[in-house]
């Protein structure tokens, strides 16, 4: 869900449901910053893999590969600030994608 936008930045809040995974994948023209708000987060970042719990936040530079996951048994909340030149969706680059997206 968006929360806010401006010139260069977009905030969205982000619900993982438990056992859920978002598709790997990168983007050519923005960065982001994970915050996880409740939950506990599997994050995928390049080859390295990280759990995040509330409080806990990561960078994702334009263009590294990554992925989002909740491996618990309740839901995961993150707020997700994007930043860059060009925000919209079509920027995603799945390179895998549990419901067939591209």
């Amino acid at each position: 869900m968006e929360l806010e936008r401006g010139i260069g930045y977009k905030v969205k809040r982000i619900v993982v449901h438990a056992g859920g995974r978002l598709s790997l994948q990168r983007h050519r023209h923005r960065s982001e910053h994970w915050l996880v708000v409740s939950g506990r987060a599997t994050v995928v970042r390049g080859e390295r893999q990280a759990w995040l719990d509330p409080g806990d936040s990561i960078d994702l530079p334009t263009g590294t590969l990554h992925r989002l996951a909740n491996e618990d048994r309740t839901d995961m909340t993150l707020i997700e600030v994007q930043f860059g030149d060009y925000l919209e969706e079509d920027d995603i680059e799945r390179l895998e994608d549990d419901y067939g997206r591209r």
